[in-house]
């Protein structure tokens, strides 16, 4: 399976998570911690269908100075969180990726 893909693993605590990969293959996209599976899988079809928009991203800067972006379902709570980023272009270059790659994203579980 290639890229653009969602990435399901488990933790150490026996919670599940997802990474959105881009076509490039690098992360684009963390999410939180689920207690099951379902959940999880369920947080993959709300980024997929909440990346379109650019009003469900929400740009900050890091109190280091780096930059990254929150993806917020229409409920307002966080689905994704980016990586960090040196510059608010590379950050906005990383929201139009996931625009772009999630919604056509395949899913992996490697749990």
């Amino acid at each position: 399976m290639g890229f653009p893909k969602f990435i399901i693993r488990k933790s150490s605590n026996n919670q599940f998570y997802f990474n959105l990969y881009a076509v490039n293959g690098e992360v684009i996209l963390n999410s939180e911690t689920y207690t099951t599976k379902q959940n999880c899988i369920g947080g993959i079809t709300s980024v997929k269908v909440h990346a379109p928009y650019d009003n469900n991203y929400v740009r900050k800067v890091a109190s280091n100075g780096q930059y990254y972006f929150n993806l917020k379902a229409t409920n307002s709570e966080v689905i994704g969180t980016s990586e960090m980023y040196n510059s608010a272009q590379a950050r906005d270059n990383g929201i139009n990726a996931v625009k772009r790659d999630a919604p056509i994203a395949d899913t992996e579980d490697n749990s």
